[in-house]
């Protein structure tokens, strides 16, 4: 097992073509969803958004098609890693885990016993890879498709050496955390899909039936011209890890990196950017420029904020109002609401469709989803649909979608940060890159990691 205690992106941005923006995602067959509808008539005689084949629909079955056996590699073995591990395994028949690539052993050999315990998959010590450099190492050992779950600042990086092999990519979102990431990318987006090869990324609402119907129901005209939405993620703190005598300066924030802004992007963009996708998906709208603020209140380690609140304009002048929060104590909500010029759809509580009036004309009925489905979680169809586009030779591309949602929180996340307006056209050129120029495994210049403070102090006027 080899371990290296260096990497520098820059050297692969270097060697990278950088492309503009992907154009709109394929389309797809429609997934059959029970809805319960009042007033669906006239739901249904609303003038469509978007004629149905022009957009992209996925086929949430049950349990992917049987094909070509598929090995996979695991980059990244921790919760979220383990977790899309097991997702991938429950999707299909003919699926095998066959490497495990992450930072540090213990993390790689915790996912091993796991794997032996629930599935009876051995993963030898010659296939367990340790370091910075264990992507290179899993990517080569002979898979067939990657699931990348690092943290966040590592993806673009990885889904490049993916593609470059010829890997099919399952990337989780965030997929990056700053421009020069973005740029990277959506470059290698539009050369997986030169490939033929088939990319999905963690924005599981996309697979989640509930979702996915109340576009199909937008997308036919129920609530009009979407005119602006609110998304919320207020929840209580994350998690954290206090530093151990034995932890080098970089073993500590990668263990903690939900709390790095460099390795995390801050939870804006590492977990808000689910909601912001929600409406830059139903809208096909992306942001022409945003004004955020937020601050550090209660974090316990890190160096990022735990509260955001940002105004969106899109590009053709509606508002997104983006709020999110990670602070014990306070109120909760994860919901996203659109405003139609002719009703509105909200998911706080439910998938409700109403009109002007505040009367409910349609509602997603999740207890016909759990009678006529046997998979209703989201995590695992992400997965079917994933196998189900490789062994049809049908290739799907969601990176450059996902980096849109992504891009605009990170455009939400450094307004908050300066005080300043950001706009789409100068964050998507900006060269700001997140990553640590003195990266290695060891010590690491600390005192660059510090919180943010927007604006300039007080001038007393004479």
């Amino acid at each position: 097992m080899k371990k290296e205690h260096s990497l520098s992106r820059r050297s692969f941005l270097k060697s990278s073509a950088m492309a503009g923006a992907l154009g709109a995602i394929g389309t797809g067959s429609t997934a059959a969803v029970l809805t319960s509808c009042a007033g669906g008539e006239k739901a249904a005689a609303a003038k469509p958004l978007k004629e149905p084949g022009t957009y992209y629909v996925p086929d949430l079955v049950d349990f992917a098609a049987d094909g070509k056996e598929l090995k996979a590699g695991v980059i990244g073995c921790g919760g979220r890693g383990s977790g899309a591990a097991f997702n991938f395994l429950a999707a299909a028949n003919g699926l095998t885990i066959t490497a495990l690539g992450d930072t540090f052993q213990d993390r790689v050999d915790s996912l091993a016993d796991k794997l032996k315990e629930r599935n009876n998959i051995d993963i030898p010590a010659s296939n367990r890879f340790v370091g910075l450099d264990a992507y290179k190492q899993v990517i080569d050992s002979g898979v067939d498709v990657v699931i990348v779950a690092t943290p966040p600042n590592f993806r673009p990086v990885h889904f490049q050496y993916a593609t470059d092999k010829g890997k099919h990519s399952f990337l989780e979102k965030p997929i990056c955390v700053d421009p020069v990431g973005y740029k990277l990318i959506v470059a290698t987006a539009k050369q997986a899909l030169a490939k033929n090869l088939c990319v999905i990324t963690g924005t599981q609402r996309h697979h989640q039936r509930s979702y996915v119907e109340s576009y199909k129901q937008i997308m036919n005209g129920a609530i009009g011209e979407i005119t602006g939405g609110v998304v919320y993620w207020n929840q209580s703190m994350l998690w954290f890890r206090e530093r151990q005598k034995d932890w080098s300066d970089c073993e500590w924030m990668i263990r903690d990196w939900v709390n790095w802004k460099w390795l995390s992007g801050d939870h804006i963009v590492e977990q808000h950017v689910h909601n912001i996708d929600v409406f830059t998906w139903f809208s096909g709208l992306r942001p022409a420029s945003a004004v955020g603020f937020g601050s550090h209140q209660r974090r316990l380690t890190g160096d990022q904020y735990d509260s955001f609140s940002v105004d969106f304009v899109m590009e053709n002048g509606i508002h997104l109002h983006s709020m999110c929060r990670q602070i014990d104590g306070c109120v909760n909500n994860v919901s996203e609401f659109i405003q139609g010029t002719k009703g509105s759809w909200s998911t706080a509580g439910d998938h409700i469709i109403k009109d002007l009036a505040g009367n409910e004309i349609w509602k997603y009925d999740k207890e016909a989803e759990k009678a006529n489905f046997k998979q209703t979680d989201p995590y695992t169809l992400e997965h079917v649909n994933w196998i189900n586009h490789i062994r049809s030779g049908k290739p799907i591309e969601q990176a450059s979608e996902t980096a849109v949602a992504n891009m605009a929180a990170i455009m939400g996340r450094e307004s908050a940060y300066t005080g300043a307006q950001t706009t789409w056209e100068a964050m998507s050129v900006s060269d700001l890159d997140l990553t640590p120029a003195d990266l290695n495994i060891g010590k690491m210049d600390m005192s660059k990691f510090v919180r943010p403070v927007p604006g300039k102090p007080y001038e007393k006027k004479s």
